[in-house]
């Protein structure tokens, strides 16, 4: 007799099925393992991960990429904000680097097309890294290093900013996180997962969240509004997907994010305001589902969740190329 794939992990949330006998054939998930990443241009990703680290592309010489994007906290900043030049609060909270490759787009709203595209943007925002491209330019062309390795990397001593964000891209392509226990349970490892974690798995999809949640990483391939069934009170200005469309009708829509490595990228939503997983759940049950999820059915989400962290980026730290007596000076205070 044939189950329907349904029928099966209903029958693992009403009970009437261990979640260890449904996985036993992982097959047709709405989710595709994470692929580890294949660098083709060692020498673009190498100066990629020197510039993402650099906070000389900033006008304080003290805020790089990593400064929000740190890839030793999942590749944000675990701050419902973001801290720019001069202090100042951010709009929105970091998305993760992490998987960003996998996205539709970039940016809660989507404005950027890709990660070239995104790797510009905070360079110049005044709010972010407050510099300009044009000095950020000037900064690496005074540093005979870097103009060696863009050189060898391009086949031009020529630095521009088109360069610039090719290289930073290209790092950010690489970070990617296979070898969850999710994954290893999607590829058929049958003891990856235990049963809490598979019930909560099963609530996952039969709630309804896959219906955003889906794709390799989980996340990132629609945009969708926040506060579907109840409306959302942000603490945050940010409008969404308006914003770059002018249409009312984006308003409030944002990028879904990803849930890969969800348990370290907290605090979450657009503004941060969900400080726990559990919290998390919990609004986005009753504002996106219309459901009220009981404390044993959070915790099993919860716990399926924390089954997505997988292999964190793992590299030697870049040695910077020193200034010169030519690069300009750093402005921290002003």
């Amino acid at each position: 007799m044939k189950i329907s794939h349904l029928a099966l992990a209903t029958a693992v949330v009403c009970g009437s099925l261990t979640p260890f006998a449904w996985a036993a054939k992982p097959a047709s998930e709405p989710v595709s393992p994470i692929q580890p990443a294949k660098v083709t241009n060692p020498k673009l990703v190498e100066l990629g991960k020197k510039l993402y680290f650099d906070p000389r592309l900033s006008r304080s010489g003290f805020i790089s990429c990593n400064s929000c994007h740190n890839l030793s906290m999942g590749g944000t900043d675990n701050l419902k904000t973001s801290i720019g030049h001069n202090w100042q609060k951010g709009p929105i909270n970091a998305p993760t680097v992490l998987n960003s490759s996998f996205a539709l787009a970039q940016f809660w709203d989507g404005r950027a097309k890709d990660l070239k595209a995104q790797a510009g943007g905070p360079i110049a925002n005044p709010g972010e890294m407050a510099f300009t491209h044009e000095l950020a330019v000037d900064v690496l062309k005074s540093i005979p290093q870097y103009v060696a390795e863009f050189k060898a990397v391009f086949g031009s001593e020529t630095v521009d900013i088109s360069k610039v964000t090719d290289a930073i891209a290209a790092f950010e392509e690489t970070l990617v996180t296979p070898n969850s226990r999710f994954d290893k349970w999607l590829k058929g490892d049958r003891k990856a997962l235990n049963e809490k974690e598979l019930a909560g798995y099963a609530l996952f999809k039969n709630s309804g969240c896959v219906a955003c949640h889906n794709g390799p990483a989980l996340g990132g391939t629609s945009f969708q509004k926040m506060g579907v069934v109840e409306p959302y009170k942000a603490t945050s200005p940010a409008e969404g997907r308006s914003a770059v469309t002018g249409k009312d009708a984006d308003r409030f829509n944002f990028k879904v994010p990803t849930l890969r490595n969800v348990e370290l990228t907290y605090p979450y939503f657009h503004d941060g305001e969900a400080a726990t997983l559990e919290q998390a759940v919990d609004t986005m049950g009753r504002l996106q589902l219309g459901k009220q999820f009981t404390t044993e059915e959070n915790a099993k989400i919860v716990a399926f969740l924390k089954t997505l962290t997988g292999d964190q980026p793992n590299f030697r730290m870049p040695i910077l190329p020193p200034s010169t007596n030519a690069t300009p000076r750093p402005k921290p205070f002003e």
